[in-house]
């Protein structure tokens, strides 16, 4: 058993794709964006998939050597670089959720709105710990060595927290609130926009 953070490679996708939808199976994220449950379930694998995929461009994949934990993330430039790929990321996601697609864009031109511009920075999307492996400082383990990277490079890191667990990892590493919350509409939940300057 180790907590040192490794790249992944793609033959992990399908189960970090699935470490990521049972984790966010429940989370009000997800559960706005499809809210019937069985759907979620079903949607949710090949949801992750396009995001792993986008973060495996940019080598931006960090998981544990017993898979049992995983961070996605952009580097400098990675934000800019999908957003050049809107038009083929929003055909990927159309057709894993279908109707739900709408949704999803909704949250994406909301965060691209408050997204640090001209600024270069690590992005942190998504991360993820097996309920068995939890309170074992993994994805805290995850996350410093994207900070670690990001202060060697003199840049900025910035996260979306969707949960208060998320929040909390992201200010034990001195991120700092962004902002305002992003608010989906029609009685949504929240993404709280987070900094954190480079040390």
């Amino acid at each position: 058993m180790s907590s040192l953070p490794v790249p992944a490679s793609d033959a992990d996708a399908d189960e970090l794709a699935a470490l990521l939808a049972g984790a966010f199976l429940d989370d009000p994220l997800t559960r706005w964006i499809t809210p019937d449950a069985r759907r979620r379930a079903r949607v949710l694998p090949g949801f992750f998939r396009v995001f792993l995929d986008l973060s495996y461009a940019y080598g931006g994949v960090l998981t544990d050597e017993d898979r049992d934990a995983v961070l996605l993330f952009l580097p400098p430039g990675g934000w800019e670089g999908a957003e050049a790929r809107g038009a083929e990321l929003q055909g990927r996601f159309g057709a894993v959720l279908g109707d739900d697609a709408g949704a999803l864009a909704t949250i994406g031109a909301l965060q691209a709105a408050r997204h640090p511009a001209g600024r270069p920075h690590y992005y942190v999307s998504f991360g993820a710990v097996r309920p068995s492996a939890r309170r074992r400082g993994l994805m805290a383990t995850l996350l410093e060595h994207v900070v670690a990277r990001a202060d060697a490079a003199g840049c900025g890191t910035y996260a979306e927290a969707s949960s208060p667990g998320g929040e909390a990892s992201c200010r034990r590493l001195g991120f700092e609130r962004l902002g305002e919350d992003i608010v989906l509409p029609a009685g949504g939940p929240s993404l709280r926009p987070m900094w954190r300057e480079a040390r």
